[in-house]
C-alpha cells in the first residue's frame, strides 16, 4: 500500500512512502498515475506573468532537489523542460524561451497582449488597388456615375479581388486618392485634383518622348518568398490521407511549404529590348516587414542606378514611381517645423537677405518664392547630368509601368518551378524568370500601357461630358417654400395636420398664461390682455411651422 503527501502533490516531484499498516490522516489510498493531467496551454493563447512565475519556481525546484540529492539521477536542461512543460501544460519552446530570458536578464517579463494586426492599406496588394481602380474608372467609360454601392457590388462580385466591406473600401479609397464630391448637385467618386494634374501632366509628357523616338527605360522593384507556389493545383480528391496514399501506391498531391519562408528583394529596369544585361539587382529580406519598401534605402539605389546609368542609351527617358528612396531631396526645404534660427541660416545660405525681427510665417514665405531653384532630387540631376531624364509616375498608377507586367511573368515561373522552397534554389528560378521574358514580350507589355495611357487621356473628358449630360433633375435637391405659402400647403397636405398644430398652439397658449397668473406679484405687476394671448399664440404657431416644414424638408430630400 502506498501513502503520498498531498502537500508534495503541488510540484512535478513529490516523495512516494510505503506504509504495512493503516495510512495515516490526510494520507489516501490512491495510485501516482492516478492524478489529473495538467491543463494545456491553447495554442496561441498568451503566457501571464503568473504563469512565467510558475514556470521559473518548478525550474528553481528541480534545481534545489538535485542539489539537496547528490545521489540521485541527474537531469539535463533538455529533461528539465519536458518535464516542466508537462506539469505545467505550457509547451517546450515557451518553457525554453522564458527559462532563457530568466538566466539572460534574471527576471521575467510581461508578454505583448497587443497582436500587431495588418490593415486593410496593407492587406491589399498594388495589383489589387490597380484592379479596383480600373473598376472605378471603367463606370466612366460606361458613362455612368460610380458610387459606393455600385462599386461595391462591382468588386465583390469579381473573384479575383477581395471581399471588402462597406468601411473598409472607403478607406481603400483614401487611399488611392479618391474623394467623395458634390458637382452640379449629383454625388460622384472623383479624384484628387492634383491627382489628375500629375496624371496627366505625365501622360502628355511621356507621349511626347514617345514621338521624339526616344528611348524610354522602365524600373521598379518588386520581391519573391521562398514558399511562393501556385494557389490553385489540381488534386486527386480520391486520396484521403497519407496512408491511404501510401497503400494505393500513390502521392498526396503536391508538396507544400510550411510558409511563406525568406524573402528576396529584386531591382531591375528594361525597355522594349528586354530586360538591360547586368541590371539585376537581388538580396535577401533582414527584416519581417509587410513592405518590401522598407528594405531599399536611398543609399543602395544611388549605388545601383549610377552603375546602371551607362548602360542605357543616349538620350533615354527613365520611368519609376515616387519611393521614398528615389526621391532623395538634394538640398532639404525648410517648413515649419523647423526652428527660426535653422530657418534664417538656411535663406542666408542661398544669398537672400533677411531683416530682423521677423517671424516664422515670412520666413516660410520667402522660401516658398526659392523653392523651386532648390527642390531637386538627387536621382533626377544625376540623370541629367549624364544626359539622360527621369519621369516620375503619378501615384497609386502602376498599371502604366509595363515592368509590372515583366515581373508578373517573372513571378509565375518561379512559382511553377519551385519545388524546394529554398532561397538559393529560389534565387535562381528567379535569374531563370527574368531570363524567360524576352524582347517581344517587353514590346508587347509597352504596347498594353500605351493603351491605358490612352483611356486615361480620355477619361476626364468622359468625366465632363457625364456631368454635363446629367439633367437637373437627377440631383438631390433641397426645396425652398416661402412663407406666405406655408399654411396652403399644410391644408393640401392633411387637413387634420393644421387641426394638431392649432390645438399644440392653443395649449402652449394655455400654459404660458398660467404662468404668468401664477407668477403676479406686487413686486412684479404684469398686464395680461387679449394681445398678450394673440402675440403668445402666434409665436407657438410660428415655432409649429418653423419646425414641420423642417420636417417636411427631411421628408422629401
Amino acid at each position: 500500500m502506498l501513502c503520498c503527501d498531498w502537500w508534495s502533490l503541488k510540484g512535478p516531484f513529490y516523495m512516494v512512502t510505503a506504509t504495512p499498516l493503516q495510512p495515516p490522516p490526510r494520507c489516501y489510498n490512491m495510485d501516482v498515475a492516478a492524478v489529473s493531467p495538467s491543463k494545456k496551454n491553447p495554442c496561441g493563447k498568451f503566457i501571464g506573468t503568473g504563469q512565467r512565475k510558475i514556470i521559473v519556481n518548478l525550474y528553481k525546484k528541480i534545481v534545489k532537489h538535485q542539489l539537496e540529492n547528490p545521489d540521485s539521477p541527474r537531469m539535463t536542461l533538455r529533461e528539465m523542460i519536458v518535464d516542466i512543460s508537462k506539469s505545467s501544460g505550457i509547451g517546450q519552446r515557451s518553457v525554453q524561451n522564458i527559462l532563457s530570458e530568466y538566466k539572460n536578464q534574471g527576471t521575467i517579463t510581461s508578454p505583448n497582449k497587443k497582436k500587431i494586426r495588418p490593415t486593410i492599406i496593407e492587406k491589399i496588394d498594388e495589383f489589387d488597388k490597380n484592379a479596383i481602380r480600373q473598376k472605378i474608372h471603367n463606370f466612366w467609360r460606361n458613362r455612368e456615375v460610380p458610387t459606393v454601392d455600385k462599386m461595391l457590388i462591382a468588386i465583390n462580385e469579381d473573384e479575383t479581388l477581395p471581399n471588402i466591406k462597406r468601411s473598409s473600401f472607403q478607406k481603400v479609397l483614401k487611399d488611392l486618392q479618391f474623394q467623395y464630391v458634390k458637382k452640379k448637385r449629383n454625388s460622384a467618386l472623383l479624384e484628387r485634383e492634383d491627382l489628375i494634374a500629375w496624371r496627366r501632366s505625365y501622360l502628355v509628357k511621356i507621349k511626347h518622348y514617345r514621338e521624339q523616338n526616344r528611348p524610354i527605360y522602365y524600373l521598379d522593384e518588386t520581391w519573391v518568398n521562398a514558399g511562393d507556389t501556385h494557389s490553385r493545383t489540381w488534386t486527386d480528391t480520391t486520396i484521403n490521407s497519407s496512408r491511404d496514399a501510401f497503400l494505393k501506391g500513390l502521392t498526396t498531391g503536391q508538396k507544400e511549404p510550411s510558409g511563406k519562408g525568406k524573402r528576396l528583394i529584386v531591382l531591375h529596369i528594361g525597355s522594349t529590348d528586354g530586360f538591360v544585361p547586368g541590371g539585376l539587382l537581388c538580396f535577401e529580406s533582414k527584416t519581417n516587414s509587410t513592405d518590401y519598401h522598407d528594405e531599399m534605402n536611398g543609399d543602395t539605389f544611388y549605388e545601383w542606378f549610377v552603375r546602371i546609368l551607362p548602360l542605357l542609351k543616349e538620350n533615354a527617358v527613365i520611368v519609376m514611381d515616387n519611393a521614398s528612396y528615389h526621391s532623395v531631396k538634394k538640398c532639404k526645404i525648410p517648413t515649419m517645423s523647423w526652428k527660426k534660427k535653422d530657418i534664417i541660416d538656411w535663406l542666408e545660405m542661398k544669398g537672400e537677405i533677411v531683416n530682423h525681427p521677423i517671424v516664422k510665417n515670412d520666413l516660410i514665405t520667402r522660401v516658398k518664392k526659392i523653392k523651386n531653384q532648390y527642390d531637386k532630387y538627387v536621382i533626377d540631376e544625376y540623370a541629367k547630368d549624364n544626359g539622360k531624364i527621369v519621369l516620375r509616375l503619378p501615384p497609386y498608377h502602376c498599371e502604366l509601368n509595363p515592368i509590372e507586367l515583366a515581373w508578373s511573368s517573372v513571378k509565375s515561373y518561379v512559382r511553377t518551378h519551385n519545388n524546394t522552397f529554398k532561397i538559393k534554389d529560389v534565387l535562381e528560378l528567379l535569374k531563370k524568370g527574368v531570363e524567360h521574358v524576352t524582347a517581344e514580350m517587353w514590346t508587347n507589355f509597352v504596347g498594353h500601357v500605351v493603351k491605358e495611357e490612352e483611356k486615361f487621356l480620355n477619361i476626364e473628358h468622359i468625366t465632363d461630358e457625364v456631368f454635363d449630360e446629367l439633367p437637373e433633375a437627377e440631383g438631390r435637391h433641397i426645396m425652398t417654400i416661402t412663407v406666405k405659402w406655408l399654411i396652403p400647403l399644410f391644408l393640401c397636405i392633411d387637413a387634420s395636420c393644421l387641426i394638431y398644430g392649432l390645438v399644440f398652439c392653443l395649449l402652449i397658449s394655455l400654459i404660458f398664461g398660467i404662468w404668468i397668473f401664477t407668477n403676479i406679484t406686487d413686486d412684479n405687476p404684469f398686464m395680461f390682455s387679449l394681445s398678450t394671448f394673440k402675440n403668445c399664440f402666434l409665436f407657438s404657431a410660428a415655432s409649429h411651422l418653423a419646425s414641420s416644414r423642417a420636417l417636411f424638408n427631411c421628408a422629401i430630400f
